[in-house]
């Protein structure tokens, strides 16, 4: 056995010793900073000082979070702290997907609240460099700060000078179960996860300078739902002040959870549980057992309201924020845009295909346009997929049949309604980019779907080559986007000498930041496709 595992050892030192990288040199001997509750220990490498699962707040289940602990001596901060519980990733049972994507799922623990950071600074130098916080994706029910190879912060950290913050935070059940109905103390519960995100940016506040950052120039920015949490915290009077641009990757949440919703799926996990008469059982059942009712809730409540005629299609729906009219006080982007936000510049934008059929189903990867127009005949109707082909022929010119079958109809037309009302608005500029570039992993297979500007945002091409293939084109985009992410949070402005003449964004004009092998500003190339869609697709809240 000593023979066997003397013999991998070697193995693996040989491979690391000839890798084409050159090999990384970490120290943990001067990677020390002071934040309030404490010192924390990290380590240094390649002149990127990183710290992991920091404790940024507690909190008891379905209570608000508080300030956390402070610690006697030096906290250790070199791994990632617990991810919040959750479902199963469902996504490990698709071979294709599981490489593409490698997920790093961590472990589960109610204790989640934790901060990472990245940063050039050795010490607190008082440069103020900006401050970027990513808020990672997975909706509101799944999801961690570590998850995907592209989250690493080091690279964006180094090639900007800025200080990069990722984090997790309650979800599903534990974050967004409303159960206000069931007594005054659980006024917040339907609430309690975008509390923790105010509470991470009040730590990134208190603590920014410690980390050679500036707490006047804070970004948040995030995809998916992500996106839906940046999109969310523009109407969360709690946050104001606490950020000071945004940034929408796929997930410009218009509509989230009204508080008759909330109220009504808490009841039934009550009454799922038998608990109507001993809710304080809630705070100790086991986790599992709770995440379990919860889904019954949803789904029962689900169809309860398809069956009194209301809608039950919302991608947010369940575990997600509620308008309380407290901690939320209206949907943050449905009747316009939220006045508190005025001031805070935005860049939003999608991937050109976003959940892609084809990319699941290898039988659409060669669909010829029968096959196209069958499935869209499916799914919009004969007359429908004719006006939506000949709008979509305007749009893109030079599409491929398969196209058709992988056209985004919920994220582009929901960023674009979000731009917009933004522009409307009058107040701090708005920057829209579609991300076009298609991955040649898989044979293509992948193309620009959900999640794959991640790694171009964070300079993580080759981090995550299972997913960009890890080429000199997909290294040369990286560059350019991550420099327009990093512009963007020192100035308000994303616009860098490498990327074409980027305007703002307006309703009349529609610039547009294709991102792609060659860059490019199109405008309102498909307003007329968004229109016939939004006649023919019902409206979603995602």
């Amino acid at each position: 056995m000593q023979k066997t595992i003397l013999s991998i050892f070697a193995l693996a030192t040989a491979i690391t010793m000839n890798a084409a990288e050159p090999r990384s040199e970490i120290s943990t001997e001067d990677a020390i900073a002071t934040v309030k509750q404490g010192q924390v220990a990290g380590y240094s490498e390649n002149g990127i000082y990183t710290y992991k699962g920091i404790p940024y707040a507690k909190a008891e289940r379905f209570m608000p979070p508080q300030a956390p602990d402070a610690w006697e001596g030096v906290r250790s901060s070199r791994n990632y702290g617990p991810t919040c519980p959750q479902d199963k990733r469902q996504g490990w049972q698709n071979d294709e997907i599981a490489f593409a994507f490698n997920w790093d799922d961590g472990y589960p623990g109610e204790d989640c609240l934790r901060a990472n950071v990245w940063t050039p600074a050795k010490t607190a130098d008082g440069k103020k460099r900006p401050v970027m916080v990513w808020l990672h994706g997975g909706g509101f029910a799944a999801g961690s700060g570590q998850e995907l190879p592209g989250y690493d912060g080091a690279n964006l950290a180094r090639k900007g000078d800025v200080v990069v913050v990722t984090l997790n935070h309650r979800l599903n059940v534990l974050g967004f179960l409303d159960l206000s109905d069931f007594g005054p103390e659980y006024a917040s519960s339907g609430n309690a996860g975008l509390l923790d995100l105010v509470a991470a940016l009040e730590w990134v506040r208190d603590n920014a300078e410690a980390f050679g950052g500036d707490p006047s120039n804070v970004t948040i920015f995030g995809q998916s739902g992500g996106g839906g949490k940046v999109s969310t915290l523009c109407a969360t009077p709690a946050a104001k002040g606490l950020f000071h641009k945004a940034i929408v990757q796929s997930g410009s949440i218009l509509k989230t959870m009204t508080s008759e919703q909330s109220r009504r799926i808490g009841r039934e996990v009550v009454k799922q549980l038998g608990l109507e008469n001993d809710i304080k059982k809630l705070s100790t059942i086991p986790y599992e057992q709770l995440l379990s009712a919860g889904n019954a809730a949803v789904a029962e409540v689900r169809k309860q309201i398809e069956a009194e005629g209301g809608t039950g299609d919302m991608l947010i729906f369940g575990w997600a924020p509620t308008v309380d009219g407290n901690i939320l006080p209206t949907q943050p982007f449905a009747d316009g845009a939220p006045e508190q936000s005025r001031d805070i510049p935005m860049l939003i934008g999608t991937t050109r295909c976003e959940f892609s059929p084809s990319t699941y189903v290898p039988m659409f990867r060669n669909a010829d346009m029968n096959m196209a127009k069958k499935v869209m005949s499916q799914r919009y109707g004969e007359e429908a997929t004719e006006k939506i082909i000949a709008a979509y022929a305007k749009a893109y010119p030079d599409y491929q049949p398969k196209d058709l079958i992988d056209f985004d109809a919920t994220f582009r037309p929901s960023a674009v309604h979000q731009a917009d009302i933004k522009t409307k608005q009058g107040g701090a500029p708005v920057y829209m980019y579609l991300f076009t570039w298609e991955s040649p992993v898989l044979n293509g297979a992948l193309r620009s779907t959900h999640c794959m500007e991640i790694p171009f945002v964070f300079n993580n091409a080759k981090i995550h080559a299972s997913m960009t293939g890890g080429t000199a084109e997909a290294d040369k985009l990286a560059d350019r986007m991550s420099d327009a992410w990093i512009a963007f949070a020192r100035s308000g402005n994303p616009i860098t000498s490498s990327l074409p003449k980027w305007n703002p964004y307006t309703t009349d004009k529609g610039a547009t930041m294709f991102f792609d092998n060659e860059c490019s500003v199109h405008n309102n190339h498909d307003r007329e496709l968004l229109d016939v869609v939004s006649k023919v697709v019902k409206p979603k809240s995602f």
